[in-house]
């Protein structure tokens, strides 16, 4: 998940250099914005993810949706039947970014 990676709590086993190479990415990217933002100077590197997540998480949402498919849905299936859980283009339209499952571990979604 995006959200997981952008803040460091990624659980994914897969490929360990194209990991790491992300990881090393993020890690210059947000020294970056550090440096250059005095009152963020101060926070820690789980903070300032954390900081930048809550803040472009709508830009990120947008951007994963903007061509979705007119008939694509995001939803949840539940043991009776299958439940809708946006409305056409994954709920780019909407206005709202599911937020419901940021802070669960992975293991759990």
């Amino acid at each position: 998940d995006i959200g997981d990676i952008v803040r460091g709590t990624d659980s994914y086993l897969g490929n360990n250099k194209e990991k790491e190479k992300i990881e090393n990415n993020l890690k210059d990217i947000f020294k970056n914005i550090k440096k250059n933002n005095n009152t963020l100077e101060k926070l820690t590197d789980k903070h300032i993810r954390e900081y930048w997540w809550a803040i472009h998480r709508r830009e990120v949402w947008d951007a994963l949706t903007c061509n979705a498919p007119p008939d694509s849905r995001y939803f949840v299936y539940k043991p009776d039947r299958l439940r809708k859980f946006s409305n056409p283009k994954c709920g780019h339209d909407e206005g709202i970014v599911p937020t419901n499952l940021d802070y669960v571990p992975q293991f759990l979604r």
